[in-house]
């Protein structure tokens, strides 16, 4: 399995509701390509507070590195990802995506 983990750092303008929709549009990705095991999606609530300003984020779960290249390739995950470029500070300086190899 691999886990796609996505941070992000929204500008201040953007709203929760906003970032919401943002992450239901993952929701309609996951029912088109295959190999997604899961998607969970949210605002940290971390009691350490240490962030550093990656207060949202999402993790997908893909059964190999062949799902995951299909959801990259996918037009729908390249509009979002334009999306969150687009309201995350910095642009792409303000995501940062982990994949990770998980052990069964």
């Amino acid at each position: 399995m691999i886990r796609h983990i996505v941070l992000i750092k929204f500008k201040p303008e953007v709203s929760e509701a906003e970032i919401s929709g943002m992450f239901q549009e993952l929701r309609t990705i996951e029912a088109q390509v295959p190999g997604i095991l899961g998607i969970t999606s949210g605002r940290s609530e971390s009691p350490e507070k240490i962030e550093r300003g990656y207060m949202h984020g999402f993790v997908v779960d893909f059964e190999s590195w062949n799902a995951l290249e299909a959801y990259q390739t996918h037009p729908d995950h390249k509009a979002l990802g334009a999306r969150l470029v687009a309201n995350a500070i910095g642009g792409l300086d303000g995501i940062l995506v982990l994949d990770i190899p998980v052990a069964d």
